[in-house]
C-alpha cells in the first residue's frame, strides 16, 4: 500500500511539472543571436494568458505581405509596464524589435521593444529585456 501511494505521488508530481516546463520553453524556441526589426500593420490581438500574441502584416523585400505572429509577455506584466488592452489596435502601424525563432521559416518572433502607433516605445517582452535592458 505504501509503495502504491508513493508511486502515485511521484507520477502526479511528474505530470504536474510537464505544463510548467513546456510554458518556459521560450529560451529554446527563440534565438537571441537572431535579432529582427519588423514594421507592419496589426491584424489581430490576443490579450490572454500565458502570453499576449499579436499579428502583423509585414511587406518583405519583394513587396509581398506576410503575416507574422509576435509573442509578448503575460498580460499582467504588460499592465505593470504601462500597457493597456487597447495599446495595440487592429490597423495600427507598429515597429517591433525582437528575436527570430531557432527554426528557420517560421513567421513568428519574440517581441521585445515595441514602437506603438502614437510613437511611444515600450517594452513588450518577458524578463528585463536582455540583451540591452528594457526599452524606455
Amino acid at each position: 500500500m505504501r509503495c502504491t501511494l508513493l508511486g502515485t505521488m511521484v507520477v502526479g508530481i511528474i505530470l504536474a511539472a510537464q505544463p510548467v516546463s513546456a510554458h518556459h520553453a521560450g529560451a529554446t524556441k527563440y534565438d537571441e543571436k537572431k535579432p529582427v526589426t519588423l514594421k507592419g500593420t496589426v491584424t489581430k490581438v490576443e490579450w490572454m494568458n500565458p502570453h499576449v500574441y499579436y499579428y502583423l502584416d509585414v511587406k518583405d523585400s519583394s513587396g509581398k505581405v506576410q503575416n507574422w505572429a509576435v509573442e509578448g509577455a503575460p498580460p499582467n506584466v504588460l499592465y505593470r509596464r504601462g500597457w493597456k488592452k487597447d495599446s495595440l489596435k487592429v490597423g495600427d502601424v507598429v515597429t517591433v524589435e525582437g528575436f527570430l525563432p531557432r527554426q528557420v521559416g517560421l513567421h513568428d518572433i519574440n517581441g521585445r521593444a515595441v514602437t506603438l502607433a502614437d510613437g511611444r516605445k515600450v517594452f513588450g517582452g518577458a524578463g528585463d529585456g536582455l540583451p540591452g535592458g528594457p526599452a524606455q
